[in-house]
């Protein structure tokens, strides 16, 4: 099959799995860019495409300076890169909060187990609301 602006334009938009994949595509339409006998225009063309593409992704890259696919796909890559990282690391964050959240729970059913202290008491030792504790309580009387 041979390999067009528009296969790589579609390529780019199935990529949207992944930041990896995502550059990866990029990486194949430059390559196809290159191998254009309009290489400028097709490159000015699908430069602003992505631009467009990438923010209805929710990418927070800095795109202002993308003016060629060909010349910045070094930027491009970084900036993807950048985003990865980004996004790993407020998932990490996220599962640490998760984390947290569940070892209060489990102490706010221990100490509910134990039978000495009132709602206000748990909420207080365990960090969870008033009303989490009240939930963690009926759901143990059951």
């Amino acid at each position: 099959m041979r390999q067009t602006p528009l296969s790589g334009v579609f390529g780019v938009e199935n990529a949207g799995h992944s930041w990896e994949a995502l550059q990866q595509a990029v990486d194949r339409v430059v390559a196809i860019i290159q191998s254009d006998p309009n290489n400028d225009r097709t490159d000015r063309i699908i430069t602003r495409w992505l631009k467009r593409h990438l923010q209805r992704l929710g990418a927070e890259v800095h795109l202002d300076q993308l003016n060629s696919l060909v010349e910045d796909r070094d930027m491009l890559a970084e900036n993807l890169e950048n985003l990865v990282k980004k996004e790993r690391f407020e998932g990490m964050l996220a599962g640490r909060q998760e984390g947290e959240h569940m070892k209060a729970e489990q102490i706010a059913r221990n100490l509910i187990a134990m039978g000495l202290l009132t709602d206000a008491q748990i909420a207080t030792a365990s960090g969870l609301s008033d009303n989490e504790v009240k939930v963690l309580r009926e759901e143990q009387k059951h």
